[in-house]
């Protein structure tokens, strides 16, 4: 693990944060910070709930931020993106307020929830193989696709949008041993890795990915990124796809203490749990950071798990709460 760099080379300065604290705060809800009511934990586990946010994930922060640095001259022909469903919501939901066209590419196999989301706030879908999504996301381009294009994760005002996170863990819980957050394109951990770094925090940072397809634990145990990324398609859709940026995996070695890896099943029974316990709807990626606190991988002390998105399906949620195997879609 490379050693923690100084506040001068965090990723995202923290007065680029700060400010997107300033810019989104009419936009979002500052979310809560509880304490999971369980008592098989190795540790005390807090969850900070990011699926109370309007379109019910944390990309609210980082669409919100992103549109309003935009100047308007530079949306007038529309936005699109490559998303699995929260990113894609978040962008529709602010583009509908901004009354400005919306276009997103979506990877074959999210859940038909978010596709429904994504059309409840006015934007159009185009439905596209995962290769083929891959390759518009690193291009960002895709054949006659007009309008700025917005990316999900590697974007300093979406990174910036997201650090808000940290800056509110800061606030609200100064003397936590450790963070846990959702590893998807890496946006959402840099974020607030680089708010937490920025602030000279001593916190333990860790991503979290589920088994299914860990690309970044892999990059770690190999020292590179890997040539070939294991992938398995399960309900934990909004992360887990075979794919490393060289960017984010370069802020990752930076900013991260390590990375944690959970099953399947261990993610449905934080679920379960989630809902059981505290009422939480979470899906699948936003639980993945509460299964990783509980398999004690974190360590003991004081743990903050980013629940990050409640987008699931109900005919899903059913499956999980059941203790079926859920289905991929």
């Amino acid at each position: 693990m490379s050693k923690r760099p100084d506040k001068s080379s965090v990723p995202i300065p923290l007065s680029s944060i700060k400010t997107a604290q300033k810019r989104i705060s009419s936009d979002i809800l500052r979310t809560p910070l509880v304490r999971l009511k369980t008592d098989e934990s190795p540790a005390q586990i807090y969850l900070k709930l990011e699926n109370l946010q309007p379109v019910r994930s944390f990309k609210i922060r980082a669409a919100s931020n992103a549109l309003k640095e935009a100047k308007r001259s530079q949306l007038k022909e529309g936005i699109w993106t490559v998303s699995s469903g929260n990113f894609a919501q978040a962008l529709a939901w602010h583009s509908q307020n901004l009354n400005i066209n919306c276009t997103i590419l979506v990877p074959e196999g999210i859940s038909q929830a978010k596709v429904d989301a994504i059309h409840r706030f006015g934007a159009q879908t185009i439905t596209v193989p995962i290769p083929e999504g891959l390759q518009a996301l690193i291009s960002q381009s895709y054949e006659e696709m007009k309008g700025r294009f917005v990316h999900p994760f590697f974007d300093p005002a979406v990174m910036a949008g997201n650090g808000t996170i940290g800056l509110e863990l800061i606030e609200d819980l100064p003397d936590m041993d450790s963070v846990i957050i959702p590893w998807g394109g890496g946006g959402l951990t840099v974020g607030i890795a680089s708010a937490l770094r920025g602030l000279k925090s001593q916190v333990k940072i860790f991503a979290a990915e589920v088994e299914s397809c860990s690309p970044l634990a892999d990059a770690f145990k190999l020292g590179h990124i890997p040539t070939s990324i294991p992938y398995t398609p399960s309900f934990v859709d909004g992360i887990g796809y075979p794919f490393l940026l060289p960017e984010m995996w370069e802020f990752a070695q930076k900013l991260l203490d390590g990375v944690l890896v959970v099953t399947v099943e261990e993610t449905a029974h934080a679920v379960r749990l989630l809902a059981n316990r505290n009422s939480i709807i979470a899906e699948g990626a936003g639980a993945v950071s509460v299964a990783a606190a509980l398999s004690g991988q974190a360590g003991t002390g004081t743990i903050v798990c980013i629940v990050s998105g409640g987008n699931i399906g109900s005919t899903k949620l059913a499956q999980i709460l059941q203790e079926h195997p859920p289905n991929t879609s």
